[in-house]
This record gives C-alpha cells, sequence and structure tokens, in this order.
C-alpha cells in the first residue's frame, strides 16, 4: 500500500478517536492504546497472522486484544475490532501518528530535534528551549542528538520545518554559488 493511500485511510480514525478522547486524561490514554497498537501490529509475527485467510477477525481480534491487554479498555477494543471489521488493522500505525500530530497541535504542543555535531551544553540547550518555545509560540519538547556528519552548528526539526544551520549545509550552498 502506498505511503499515501495509507494516510488517506487513516486520516478519518485518527480524527475520530481524537473526537472521541474528551479531556487530557482520555487523550494520554488514547495515546497509550494507539501506541500499543502500533506496536503489535507491527511486530513480524502478527503481520504474518494478519494476512492469513486461515485466521478469522474474531480470533484475530481476540488475539490483539489480548497481546495488547491493559493497555485496551472497552472503547479501545471495540476501536480494534472496528478496524479489522473494516480491513484496517494495518493502518493503525498511520491512525497513531495522526492523532499524535492532531493531539499536539490541540494541546499547542511540538515535538522538535535539535542535531548538533557535538553535546550541547545544559545552559545552550535551556536557551535553545526557551528560544524555539518563542519561535514556534508554543510548548516545545526538545531533544538533543549527536550526529557528526554535521560537522558544526545544527539542524533543527520541528514539525514539517527543518532549520539547516549546519556547517555541512553551509558549506553545500557555498559550493553551489560558486559552480554557478
Amino acid at each position: 500500500m502506498a505511503a499515501d493511500n495509507v494516510y488517506t485511510l487513516a486520516r478519518p480514525y485518527a480524527e475520530a478517536v481524537f473526537e472521541l478522547a474528551d479531556g487530557a486524561e482520555a487523550r494520554e490514554s488514547w495515546s497509550d492504546a494507539l501506541a500499543a497498537l502500533s506496536a503489535i501490529v507491527e511486530n513480524d509475527d502478527v503481520a504474518a497472522v494478519m494476512g492469513s485467510p486461515a485466521i478469522s477477525d474474531e480470533a484475530l481480534a481476540e488475539a490483539v486484544i489480548g497481546i495488547g491487554g491493559q493497555d485496551f479498555d472497552a472503547r479501545q477494543a471495540n476501536f480494534v475490532r472496528l478496524l479489522i471489521d473494516n480491513e484496517r488493522l494495518v493502518v493503525a500505525p498511520a491512525i497513531a501518528e495522526l492523532y499524535e500530530a492532531r493531539r499536539a497541535e490541540a494541546e499547542q504542543r511540538l515535538e522538535v530535534e535539535v542535531a548538533s555535531a557535538k553535546k550541547l551544553t545544559k545552559k545552550q540547550q535551556e536557551a535553545l528551549t526557551k528560544a524555539l518555545a518563542k519561535r514556534f509560540e508554543r510548548d516545545v519538547s526538545v531533544s538533543y542528538v549527536d550526529d557528526d556528519s554535521i560537522i558544526g552548528g545544527l539542524v533543527i526539526r520541528a514539525g514539517d520545518t527543518v532549520i539547516d544551520g549546519s556547517l555541512t549545509a553551509q558549506l553545500a550552498r557555498m559550493r553551489q554559488r560558486l559552480a554557478h
């Protein structure tokens, strides 16, 4: 299934779940359930069973719900059954991803990844986190990773936005200008 098609199929389910999740506690519970369901669906053994015509929808639902155990309440278990009945269980990871994006938007939250050639000091991290929150006008959750390939500077990924201030990118731009 093409990636675009997966998200097209998943979007209405993610929106429906978001509408069902009324309040912060319910949103968190659905986040946990969708993450668990994604992990189950992405397991190679479960994926093999999902594609088997020998397994009934009811048996598949009971197996998935059983594996999920405490991660699913009654409504979430019914959601699993609905996905199976509609032959959409395979798009569960995309549903989870779209749901989390919708939740972050509603809660004015943004996940940001900052890659740097060397580890930033605590003071630098705090200043950057504050600057990013101001720049994006929302609460940010920043994860920092070391990446030797960028030589120096930073690469910031926030949703669809990428700010590439790395030395590698600067050198590439310089090469491009010199070539023309």
